[in-house]
């Protein structure tokens, strides 16, 4: 399913795609290009969680070229959550960097968070809610307010003081990331709530960093039904030892 790395890796990026072979392209070229020029040590995971397009050979056309670059897949889809947590269980890299395939907070604003960790941080997540976001393209209104009052509910029954759990762009230590995405139990959108609870309650230090965010059409969460799903599964997880 991928090609092994050797030895450990400053950076793993991991990036799930579902139906994806419109937009991926478009991001890699950008995020590549960045990787590649900053001269780090990289692995760039892309996980295809069983796409009814051509993601998957989008995705081995890029592993191709480049040999940071690894593909793997899951089959049949299984939802953002454990495509995520396929994609981490085979990264090797001392700090783990997921997001979203649209990366709707640009792969630039990954030094906010390597700063958030050098100032004490486990886990720095992204927020569009913290004073020094920039939101360069708004969401439609209706998906801000759903985006609210979800939030007020995952506070109320997880993670209080966390003001935006679901911006798709957050930076883990290695093993932590290993550790609880190993320990996922939530295949689909909750996923960024457990594993953050599981961060927290292993006394670990999350930090919100405000980043630029673009609104990307084309979202693939339903701001109403899904917020739903998200609240029904973080219930579950709460009552699980």
């Amino acid at each position: 399913m991928f090609r092994a790395v050797s030895g450990a890796l400053e950076l793993s990026v991991v990036v799930p795609g579902y139906n994806e072979a419109e937009r991926l392209p478009r991001s890699l070229e950008k995020v590549v290009a960045w990787l590649e020029a900053s001269g780090r040590a990289y692995e760039l995971i892309l996980v295809d969680d069983g796409s009814r397009d051509g993601t998957l050979e989008v995705m081995r056309s890029w592993e191709a070229r480049y040999p940071s670059i690894r593909v793997v897949y899951q089959r049949p889809n299984r939802g953002k959550g454990r495509a995520l947590a396929t994609g981490v269980a085979v990264s090797v890299g001392a700090r783990v960097l997921v997001s979203d395939a649209d990366f709707s907070t640009p792969i630039q604003e990954l030094a906010k968070l390597e700063a958030a960790f050098d100032a004490g941080a486990d886990v720095a997540i992204g927020s569009r809610a913290r004073p020094g976001s920039q939101i360069e393209i708004p969401q439609p209104f209706y998906r801000v307010l759903g985006g609210r009052a979800l939030n007020i509910a995952i506070q109320a029954l997880a993670l209080p003081g966390l003001w935006d759990t679901q911006c798709g762009f957050k930076l883990f230590s290695g093993d932590l990331a290993r550790e609880v995405f190993g320990k996922l139990h939530t295949d689909g959108f909750a996923y960024d709530v457990e594993v953050l609870w599981r961060a927290r309650r292993a006394g670990c230090k999350v930090v919100e960093v405000p980043v630029v965010w673009r609104h990307m059409e084309d979202s693939r969460v339903s701001p109403f039904r899904h917020s739903f799903q998200i609240i029904r599964d973080v219930v579950a997880m709460r009552f699980r030892p």
